[in-house]
């Protein structure tokens, strides 16, 4: 049987979230996202108190998590904190644990949903399938990657726009 352990982004601290009856991780990264004085008050007390602890993820793990992500379209939606919390999970899944993250950002959601980790939101009620983006050309239809970082299409110069391309139960 597999270990529970809750990984935490800035929404969960932020929401007051951790577990009593597991183990609790976050990033400094995601640490440095805490700016409100409630927030960082009761962050502090649960650090000093360990009931919540900084870990961070391998590189390894975020070479893999910034590839699938790539396939996705969620790699111009997720900050590097994102990736590297999503990327921590990983690691954790890796090492034979049962990590949850706690999170309301839907692009995470969809990103662990796609990669088989679960996830539990806090203020909202989270995604419900998973998505993925492709880029297109308002004019002449050309399709670009999810990461295409240009505004206007190379062939005939209209806007390029991001469309939903599949969602899958």
């Amino acid at each position: 049987m597999q270990k529970k352990i809750y990984v935490l982004d800035a929404s969960a601290i932020i929401g007051g979230f951790y577990s009593k009856s597991y183990a609790n991780f976050t990033t400094s990264g995601a640490i440095l996202e805490i700016k409100d004085l409630k927030s960082g008050i009761l962050l502090q007390s649960a650090l000093e108190n360990g009931h919540i602890k900084v870990d961070e993820p391998d590189p390894k793990d975020i070479e893999e998590i910034n590839k699938i992500i790539t396939s996705s379209g969620d790699i111009l939606r997720l900050s590097d904190v994102d990736r590297g919390i999503v990327a921590l999970a990983f690691k954790f899944k890796r090492n034979g644990f049962k990590p949850i993250v706690v999170t309301d950002d839907y692009s995470m959601q969809n990103t662990l949903k796609t990669i088989r980790i679960d996830y539990k939101s806090v203020l909202t009620p989270g995604i419900k399938e998973i998505i993925n983006w492709v880029k297109i050309c308002k004019g002449c239809k050309k399709r670009y990657p999810s990461d295409y970082k240009f505004e206007e299409c190379e062939i005939c110069g209209s806007p390029v726009f991001r469309k939903r391309i599949k969602a899958v139960k």
